[in-house]
Parts: structure tokens; C-alpha cells; sequence
């Protein structure tokens, strides 16, 4: 997450800037507080939230630049808009201006979720809000209220994650490790680390419980079998590279394989789909995660279908009468991807954590190289390979 606090201003700049997105169904108005009677009025314009805030700075005199502006943006879509205008109030309400009449927008013209700010930095007494090392405060509370926010969000994950059905540690550790989490097992238990830092533990006797419950749904299996053949006729199944952005000049080397079939079964279906091999290789294997609320489930992939069956383009060639298209995926720059605008930031890094509300078409993680042949049991190789590591495979991202 990163806050951005955009130059100050002697007008009211921000208004106009917001209010064409919100016009050109760029943007949305999420919120609109403390404007006193203007809010009661119907059908206003621009100009009416520009003269009242004009009205209040003029009650000081000695301040040359009124407007507050910025911006919260996250990685992604990580965070719907209702969640980032929840946590642009907060962060106004540390920041010293719950009380100040503001506006929140929405823009959706990127691809971050971010939400806009704009106030008056003079209060009702004709007073200046104070800005006293103002960009270290920004992200002082931002971290403060991403913090709280994470640690009931990393309980979440690991609950949910227990409540799947799966029949190996190893997809126990893939329904976290493909939210950023890092896993490590440690004697007995788990040590779950984000962010830098473990955050948690988890006994392995929950872990085992779990997996010992497991059974194979041969009904939505069949089902799946069904809605992937479907799909594949329309959505190309044929594999292409994903890799990591690099700077100008340098060959961006492969790191991972996704394909539009998967994209769009995790999209629409909560159907997500992970690719195993070597960075550069092509994938040998690959496991199924059904998000479905009703099955929550980890599949092998051999107990779907055999990988050559699903990735081959034939269907789709059949239907659509083309050659497949093979392009290099370009991964999101979450930190640079707001608007071209001078700016002040202040950044707080977080991770896309996943589970909560919908599905998100990009649920591939190249940076996990998991070796799970479909003849070899993938809790054996993947249990050596993290042993001879001494670490997890992780999602660094």
C-alpha cells in the first residue's frame, strides 16, 4: 500500500482533476463529509465544493497553499473501493483531518485500486492542520492501520487455508505460500512468515488432522472436467511465460507459465490453477486449487487430467480457426502505477492477500518452483527440496 501526498496548492486544483475522472467513468465519488448544508443540495457542481472550500481557507490569510491532496493506492486490486474508503477515513482521522470537510474518489483507470483525498488544510477556527513532519506521520499511520489490518488478515488466511481439503502438507503450504506467506517447518510446527517477519505458528498435528480428513470429490472432478473442455474451446489453453519486470536493456527472463484458460477459470470460476517446473522450463505438473465455497478443495493435477491434455491448444484452434498467440505477460509496477503526477510518497509495502471476496485473474505465482512430477508424490520432493534449501519456496512478491 502507498500514500502520496500530492504538492500542495493555492487552489483547489484536485476538485476539477477528480471530478473529470468521476465524468469520464474514470472515477467514482465514494464519499463526501463534513460540506455542512451543501451536502443536503442535489445536482452540485464542481464550483460548489471549490467556493466552500475557498470560503474556509479564507479565513486565513497567512496560508499560501490551502489544498490537501493524495492518494492511497494498492497493489493491484487487492482492495475493492469500499475497503479503500474505509481506510482513507482512518487514515484522515490520524492524519488530523476527520473533522475537515473532504472528498473521496475512486479511479479505476489504472491498474492499482487508489483512492483520492481531497481537503483544506485550514480548520473551522481559521487554523492551520498541522503538517509537522507530515509524509513520516503519513506513513507512521498507514502502517499503523495496515498492521492491524494484517494480523487479523494473517489469522483469516491460516483458518482458511485449514478449513480446505487437502491431502499433502505440501498443498497445505501452497494455499498460503500463494498469498506471500513463507513457511518453514520448525519441530512440531510451522513458522509463518510475511512481510519480513514471522507472524505466526502453526501446529503440524492441525496440519495432519486436516489432510488425514481428505477425500477425493469424484463428482466436481468431473465437473471441472467438463467446464475446462468447455472453456477451452473459447479461451486458449496453450501455456505462455510470465517473468518479473526488469530495467531497460535487460532480457526479462522467464520465472513461471500461465495461460488465458487459467486466467480466465481463476477469474470467473475461482478456479486457480499453478503451474510446476523449473524458471525457463516448460511446466511438467501442475495443482488445482477450487476456491468454490462449496468445495474448497487442492487437487493434484493428475487427478484431473493429464497436463498435455490441458494445455493443448488443439480445442481452441478447432473452434476458433487461428494460431495461438504467445506473448510475454508484463507483471504490474504496483508503486509507479497511479497517475504521472509531481508528488511527495511515502510507501508501505504490503502483499496481495487473497481469500477475501471474489477472485483475482492473476493468481500464478512463477516465483514458486514447485517440483511436483504427476508419477512422484509431491509431499516427498517437495519436503526434500525445502529441506536441502532449509527454507520454504516462497512468493516473494
Amino acid at each position: 500500500m502507498i500514500v502520496k501526498l500530492l504538492r500542495p496548492s493555492a487552489t483547489f486544483g484536485g476538485i476539477s482533476y477528480n471530478t473529470d475522472k468521476i465524468e469520464s467513468d474514470k472515477g467514482e465519488l465514494m464519499k463526501v463529509e463534513n460540506f455542512g448544508a451543501l451536502q443536503a443540495l442535489e445536482h452540485l457542481k464542481p464550483r460548489d465544493y471549490v467556493n466552500y472550500l475557498e470560503a474556509r481557507s479564507a479565513t486565513s490569510a497567512r496560508i499560501k497553499y490551502p489544498q490537501f491532496h493524495a492518494v492511497l493506492s494498492c497493489k493491484g486490486k487487492s482492495h475493492t473501493k469500499e475497503q479503500l474508503t474505509e481506510l482513507a477515513t482512518n487514515w484522515l482521522k490520524g492524519m488530523g483531518y476527520e473533522k475537515q470537510p473532504y472528498l473521496l474518489v475512486f479511479h479505476k483507470d489504472t491498474s492499482n485500486n487508489h483512492i483520492h483525498i481531497v481537503s483544506t488544510r485550514i480548520d473551522e477556527n481559521g487554523k492551520k492542520i498541522n503538517d509537522s513532519y507530515e509524509k513520516i506521520r503519513a506513513y507512521q499511520v498507514l502502517n499503523q492501520l495496515m498492521d492491524l489490518n494484517e494480523k487479523k488478515q494473517i489469522d483469516k488466511d491460516i483458518e482458511r487455508a485449514l478449513s480446505y481439503n487437502f491431502s499433502t502438507k505440501p498443498q497445505f503450504m501452497m494455499l498460503l505460500e500463494c498469498q506471500g506467506y513463507s513457511l518453514q517447518q520448525d519441530g512440531d510446527k510451522y513458522k509463518i512468515s510475511k512481510y519480513g517477519l514471522q507472524q505466526r505458528t502453526v501446529d503440524l498435528a492441525l496440519v495432519d488432522a486436516r489432510r488425514k480428513t481428505y477425500k477425493q470429490d469424484v463428482d466436481r472432478l468431473a465437473q471441472l472436467r467438463a467446464i475446462i473442455e468447455k472453456y477451452s474451446k473459447i479461451h486458449n489453453p496453450a501455456v505462455v511465460p510470465v517473468s518479473k519486470p526488469v530495467p531497460k536493456g535487460m532480457i526479462a527472463k522467464p520465472t513461471g507459465y500461465t495461460s488465458d484458460l487459467a486466467e480466465e477459470l481463476s477469474a470467473k470460476l475461482g478456479l486457480q490453477i499453478l503451474f510446476h517446473g523449473q524458471p525457463g522450463m516448460p511446466p511438467y505438473g501442475y495443482t488445482v486449487i477450487d476456491h468454490s465455497r462449496k468445495h474448497q478443495s487442492v487437487y493434484k493435477g493428475g487427478e484431473l487430467m493429464p497436463l498435455e491434455k490441458l494445455i493443448d491448444p488443439t480445442q481452441f484452434l478447432a473452434n476458433n480457426l487461428q494460431e495461438p498467440k504467445i506473448e510475454m505477460l508484463e507483471s504490474v509496477d504496483a508503486d509507479r502505477d497511479i497517475e504521472d503526477l509531481p508528488a511527495q510518497s511515502v510507501e508501505h509495502t504490503d502483499t496481495t492477500p487473497a481469500f477475501t471476496g471474489g477472485y483475482e485473474a492473476t493468481f500464478f505465482l512463477p516465483e514458486i518452483s514447485l517440483d511436483l512430477a504427476e508419477d512422484i508424490d509431491d509431499e516427498a520432493i517437495l519436503g526434500r527440496n525445502r529441506q536441502r534449501k532449509r527454507k520454504a519456496r516462497t512468493n516473494t512478491r
